[in-house]
């Protein structure tokens, strides 16, 4: 099944997300993450939180992956929605 992450940083936290970067691709890089990236705000510049898509077996393997993250253990994010999701296109 897949999973969508829905990740929205804290305010002002662009300097967190900067310097804990690495580890976080790194910890996605380990997993069957099949897209991800930085959420922008309309400046079309700043990054103001994460979307992930996971293919995992069990909601609780994402509550797992997304308590591991090192975004999460460095208290960037304000919030994280996990929805199941069911991927169309491309089929």
């Amino acid at each position: 099944m897949l999973y969508a992450l829905i990740c929205e940083d804290k305010p002002d936290s662009e300097a967190l997300r900067k310097s804990t970067r690495d580890d976080h691709l790194a910890f996605i890089q380990s997993h069957d993450v099949r897209f991800a990236g930085p959420m922008l705000a309309d400046d079309e510049t700043t990054m103001i939180g994460s979307i992930i898509v996971l293919a995992a077996d069990s909601r609780a393997q994402v509550d797992e992956f997304a308590a591991g993250d090192p975004y999460q253990l460095a208290g960037l994010f304000q919030n994280v929605t996990i929805r199941p999701f069911r991927q169309v296109i491309p089929g």
